[in-house]
């Protein structure tokens, strides 16, 4: 299985599903350490994003992501959406078409590092960066054994799942988290628990 045009769809689908189900969890993250908004703007940009793709007749699985990209970019406020914006931009601008394993895993990278250069995050800042480097880790590592997309997707949901839980005794150094300082810590990361649905999905799409 490679990554193509109706995967990248079918993938922000989900993503935008996921992000529905879990909205009331992102918001109470968030309210927890920041400004209460994360689910709700990130619902907010990929409901707009999949009314983007209805008109969209893309030339590839790169146009779908920077598409949705640019939506995002457009559509959410605060900090999320930006970053996830220039992630799926970045993402697509270095997707083949189609992509096999290994160019899907460095696509994943471009998005981490557009995610770091706007940030200015490092891992151990109780990010998005907390969860996606972990997981552009496992699944570049798991493509490198020559395993197919939904095995190295998997391994980077996994890898994904547990950044996130592992923000939780981290003080935040970035964001509106860091304002808090000590007071940060014994809460998980909202923006490391969105990355981790969107690696989740990606893995849920490729085994059905």
């Amino acid at each position: 299985m490679d990554f193509d045009t109706p995967l990248a769809e079918a993938w922000v689908r989900a993503i935008a599903a996921a992000v529905e189900k879990e909205r009331a969890r992102l918001t109470d993250l968030d309210s927890a350490i920041g400004d209460g908004d994360h689910g709700s703007n990130l619902q907010r940009g990929f409901a707009a994003a999949l009314t983007a793709l209805d008109g969209l007749q893309p030339a590839g699985p790169g146009a779908v992501l920077t598409k949705t990209g640019t939506t995002l970019i457009s559509k959410v406020g605060g900090a999320s959406g930006p970053l996830y914006g220039k992630a799926f931009r970045a993402i697509g601008a270095a997707l083949p078409d189609p992509a096999a394993p290994a160019a899907v895993a460095e696509a994943l990278s471009a998005g981490l590092d557009a995610i770091r250069l706007l940030g200015k995050a490092a891992p151990g800042d109780k990010t998005i960066v907390d969860a996606w480097t972990p997981a552009v880790a496992a699944f570049r590592a798991t493509a490198a054994t020559g395993a197919d997309l939904p095995t190295a997707a998997a391994a980077a949901a996994e890898a994904a799942e547990q950044g996130a839980r592992d923000t939780i005794p981290l003080q935040a150094r970035k964001g509106r988290a860091s304002y808090l300082g000590e007071r940060s810590i014994g809460h998980q990361d909202p923006g490391a628990t969105s990355t981790a649905l969107v690696f989740r999905t990606l893995a849920d799409i490729t085994t059905t």
